[in-house]
């Protein structure tokens, strides 16, 4: 028979009390001890940073641009007259001189009024000769019968002289005498009036021969265009320079090729001067307002840089840009042609004694931005508030919050947004 024993509930009971109270009082200090540690700083690679020390000294504020090489001067080659293309000699990328044959246009139409402009000149000219023939034949007319008058004139003058002398002896009547005289008179009035005419006739001649020559000049003025538009069907290049495009490559324009009919005024062609060239550069809107004409830059292209100076600036902006153009001022290096991209810089002024830093990612002129600067040990950085005053191509200067021997990071961290202290392997 098994006898109960009394009490052990009561001690299991107690233990189990005890050992709740020893985990509770373990749990607490635990957690006392996780609220006393700091959390885990984020780490970063230090190769992957783009780090700088500020600085103080002079700096040079530039600003900086893309753009291309392009021809001073352009030459647009534009069809004078409708026609269609028959054959292009030339393809872009092609020396030209000026009397390079680029392409040769036809107009049937065309030649055909040459033919008839040329015949209509042929047929004036034979008429002014016809014409000339017929008055001088009538000015010889005019000539003779005032020869006879002027004749028969002389002869009544001595007709009358000489029976003025017989009447003053008697041998004939006085009325003779009178009708001798009468006769002189009408003869003298008519061959005044034939010498009036003969002179009105020599300007009825230059009359009418300066009629016909001024038909003449017409038929040549419009025979001399037609031949030229005939002539302009050969299109020539007119400047030295290199072919740059056929047509005017606009955007939804077919190419130029052979077979294609042009409309008078439409672009043939696109030349260029190799040895003028400048620099056109792209400059943004908030940069560009300190650009001023004569200011000194300098163009990269990639085989060598050419000094230059900025000689025009566009007077609106286009997307937020504005388009500087530069007048190179020295050599141009081998590979030099119009439409090569370079990069240009430009140099705004320098500046003698400011406290500067490489130019952040996110660094605009004079705002406020938060960058990561190294600890003491080099091994930890945290965020700090910097004021930014003037900017350059590559440095920025700095009005607050850096000293000069900090060392900051410039690259972009908007991936530690949320942390204002990280840890650099």
């Amino acid at each position: 028979m098994d006898i109960q024993r009394q009490g052990v509930r009561k001690r299991k009971l107690i233990r189990w009390l005890i050992a709740g109270a020893v985990l509770l009082t373990a749990a607490g200090a635990g957690a006392q001890w996780l609220r006393k540690l700091e959390p885990a700083l984020p780490s970063v690679e230090a190769g992957t940073v783009w780090p700088d020390t500020v600085k103080r000294g002079p700096m040079l504020r530039q600003v900086h641009g893309l753009g291309s090489l392009v021809p001073e001067e352009v030459a647009w080659i534009s069809a004078n007259t409708e026609g269609r293309v028959e054959k292009i000699y030339v393809q872009p990328g092609t020396l030209v001189r000026p009397d390079t044959v680029i392409m040769e246009l036809s107009n049937p139409t065309l030649i055909q009024n040459m033919v008839a402009a040329e015949y209509d000149l042929k047929q004036a000219e034979a008429n002014l000769a016809d014409l000339n023939v017929t008055l001088q034949s009538t000015t010889f007319d005019k000539q003779a019968v005032a020869a006879q008058v002027s004749s028969d004139l002389a002869d009544a003058r001595l007709a009358a002289d000489r029976d003025q002398q017989l009447s003053k002896l008697g041998l004939i009547p006085e009325l003779d005498v009178k009708l001798s005289q009468n006769k002189a008179k009408q003869l003298e009035f008519r061959n005044q009036l034939e010498e009036k005419r003969l002179g009105i006739i020599h300007q009825s001649v230059d009359a009418q021969l300066a009629a016909q020559r001024v038909k003449i000049d017409q038929f040549k003025a419009v025979y001399a265009l037609k031949k030229q538009q005939v002539d302009q069907l050969r299109v020539r290049a007119g400047v030295a320079g290199m072919l740059q495009q056929l047509g005017n490559n606009a955007v939804g324009s077919p190419p130029l090729e052979s077979g294609q009919n042009v409309v008078a005024g439409a672009i043939l062609a696109k030349i260029a001067q190799q040895d003028k060239l400048k620099a056109q550069i792209r400059i943004t809107e908030t940069e560009a307002k300190d650009i001023a004409l004569g200011q000194p830059a300098s163009i990269d292209t990639r085989n060598g840089i050419i000094p230059g100076r900025v000689m025009r600036m566009d007077p609106a902006a286009v997307n937020g840009t504005v388009l500087v153009d530069v007048a190179l001022t020295g050599a141009l290096p081998p590979g030099a042609r119009p439409d090569l991209s370079v990069d240009g810089t430009i140099d705004i002024e320098r500046l003698n004694d400011v406290v500067y830093v490489g130019r952040p990612t996110a660094g605009q002129p004079n705002s406020t931005i938060t960058l990561f600067r190294y600890g003491a040990d080099g091994k930890t950085a945290s965020r700090v508030t910097v004021k930014l005053g003037r900017a350059s191509v590559n440095a920025i200067e700095v009005l607050g919050g850096l000293q000069v021997g900090d060392k900051v990071i410039l690259s972009d961290m908007s991936a530690m947004d949320t942390h204002d202290k990280i840890k650099l392997n």
